[in-house]
């Protein structure tokens, strides 16, 4: 499905398109998505597709596409018994991986978690837009495809409280402890990550989206800028419009509003 322009100029005559498969057992959902990349993206072509594991299997492996389009759902089984297999027998994915699923929060927590692409259905069109735009900038990367072996995990074990974090940064994905985050920085729309024994790393996602995902691992957004973990925490200072002292020896500051909320915490620890 080719979607460069007729136009006879050097751009089109060397641009080269990102081989992608549709892996869904919902015929309707494969055309549709299809006309929504032809008429979204000019650079992905589809260049297969299946209805199963079995079969999604099969075109993998014979056409091994650089981006792969897969259901969570399917009639004989599971989008993650296609990863299982394929990693089974070859060691290692070698494709990115963008899901497409109903809203399932547990899953779509396991994506966040692994720093994994995901579409919910029905498929929104600048959602689509704002995926596909991250998987060009990744296809060009040197990847390890680490995160994907990392939801594997966590999808086998079945456990809800995830130890480990993908953070997906301009050079690549990394894969880190979560007790091992001291805090976290809004950068405007980026979140900028102090981990131990580790330079700072930045994220194109904001601060919202992780104080959801770290909140329950003993995180708490103390300001507008700042979420920390509560374990690194060294002192409460009540001078100064009120502020804590972290490990890394950092001042961060308290919001009014969550002043009250902190000391409880405080308290409980």
């Amino acid at each position: 499905m080719g979607r460069a322009s007729s136009c006879a100029c050097p751009y089109n005559t060397f641009h080269k398109m990102i081989s992608a498969i549709l892996i869904d057992d919902d015929q309707h959902l494969r055309t549709g998505l299809k006309a929504l990349l032809d008429r979204y993206t000019n650079d992905i072509e589809i260049i297969g597709e299946a209805e199963s594991v079995k079969t999604g299997i099969a075109v993998i492996e014979k056409l091994r596409p650089q981006v792969i389009f897969l259901d969570i759902h399917l009639n004989d089984g599971t989008g993650f018994d296609i990863l299982e297999k394929l990693a089974n027998k070859d060691g290692k994915i070698k494709s990115h991986i963008v899901f497409i699923t109903a809203h399932e929060q547990y899953a779509v927590k396991a994506f966040k978690f692994s720093a994994l692409d995901f579409i919910l259905k029905p498929v929104d069109p600048e959602e689509l837009q704002r995926t596909m735009a991250k998987i060009k900038d990744a296809v060009g990367q040197t990847n390890s495809f680490e995160h994907i072996d990392l939801l594997l995990e966590n999808i086998r074990k079945k456990v809800d409280n995830f130890k480990r974090i993908a953070l997906s940064t301009s050079d690549g994905i990394h894969l880190f402890d979560v007790a091992d985050i001291i805090r976290c920085e809004a950068k405007v729309n980026y979140t900028q990550f102090y981990i131990k024994n580790h330079k700072p790393v930045l994220i194109s996602r904001t601060l919202k989206e992780y104080e959801e995902l770290l909140t329950e691992h003993g995180f708490e957004r103390i300001h507008q800028s700042h979420l920390i973990n509560l374990a690194y925490l060294k002192s409460y200072i009540k001078n100064d419009g009120g502020y804590v002292i972290m490990a890394d020896n950092t001042n961060i500051p308290i919001a009014q509003s969550k002043k009250e909320r902190l000391q409880e915490l405080i308290k409980a620890l």
